[in-house]
């Protein structure tokens, strides 16, 4: 047992920083290689791939001497008929790549997902359409989520509007936006009981604070009435926001990328940078 332990101890003792960055070097571009390859007919390769790779691991396991014989011979081809079966994956793969980077290309993957939410909500104010979106952070809703229509599409401006509209079955409730997706839809949130607030805040407003109160979700809300746009954040509601200010608040407010210097400048002298609270 103590021989164990020595061994372990050694080994952990061994490990160099550089083994470390080889290591989370491999798990990236695992991580991202299986990420662009579920729901794809790639996918299912891989799978088929995995399945004979456990029945050669058992032909080893059990001394199927034909049968390991068959394996070891199909592998000296099998890096070509990779390259053959999973051709158009690698082409676009490498084509995605070539156009933005594996890192670039999530920073603007948030970026874009941010300014479709913004295109939408300000077509709806421009029409006073009702409408919340939360943004999920690092505390999970799955506690607010009951009764929810589960989604797991693309975040769009088309599809944000569509989801919106009154009279169609999914305009009444939230959206909840995880991991740039539109995840769930019809979501009723639980509303805010704090006595401070003014009485003519609506229904939609109150579920916006509530669950920013209890979470750490950002929630953006679109007046029906008013056709302004707001941002609760921490159980305090900013309302009257610009697409530039709501832009660089979401920005910050979601960890992406800091904006542009040019942005920066053009907020200084944008009218109404900041949002008022409880502005009526």
């Amino acid at each position: 047992m103590f021989e164990s332990l020595d061994w372990l101890v050694n080994v952990i003792t061994s490990i160099k920083w550089y083994d470390v960055i080889d290591i989370l070097i491999v798990a990236v571009i695992i991580y991202y290689l299986l990420k662009f390859l579920i729901g794809t007919r790639g996918w299912q390769i891989l799978i088929g791939i995995f399945f004979i790779l456990s029945l050669w691991l058992l032909a080893k396991i059990l001394q199927l001497r034909t049968v390991e014989w068959i394996f070891d011979n199909l592998w000296t081809i099998g890096i070509f008929l990779l390259i053959v079966v999973f051709q158009p994956e690698i082409r676009r793969g490498l084509a995605k790549i070539g156009e933005t980077g594996i890192f670039r290309g999530l920073f603007l993957s948030r970026k874009k997902v941010i300014d479709e939410v913004i295109r939408a909500a300000t077509f709806m104010a421009e029409r006073k359409i009702g409408a919340l979106i939360v943004f999920e952070r690092t505390i999970d809703l799955d506690n607010y989520t009951e009764g929810c229509v589960k989604l797991n599409a693309d975040t769009s401006l088309e599809l944000l509007i569509s989801i919106f509209i009154p009279q169609t079955p999914l305009h009444d409730g939230a959206v909840i936006i995880r991991d740039q997706k539109i995840a769930l839809a019809r979501c009723f949130l639980p509303l805010t009981i704090n006595p401070n607030i003014p009485k003519n805040i609506g229904t939609r407003h109150r579920a916006a604070i509530g669950i920013t109160e209890e979470t750490d979700a950002v929630a953006l809300v679109v007046s029906e009435e008013r056709g302004e746009i707001s941002l609760a954040v921490d159980g305090k509601l900013y309302k009257g926001l610009d697409s530039l200010t709501l832009r660089n608040k979401l920005i910050d407010l979601l960890g992406i990328e800091k904006r542009d210097t040019v942005e920066v400048i053009l907020g200084r002298f944008k009218k109404g940078k900041k949002g008022k609270k409880w502005k009526k």
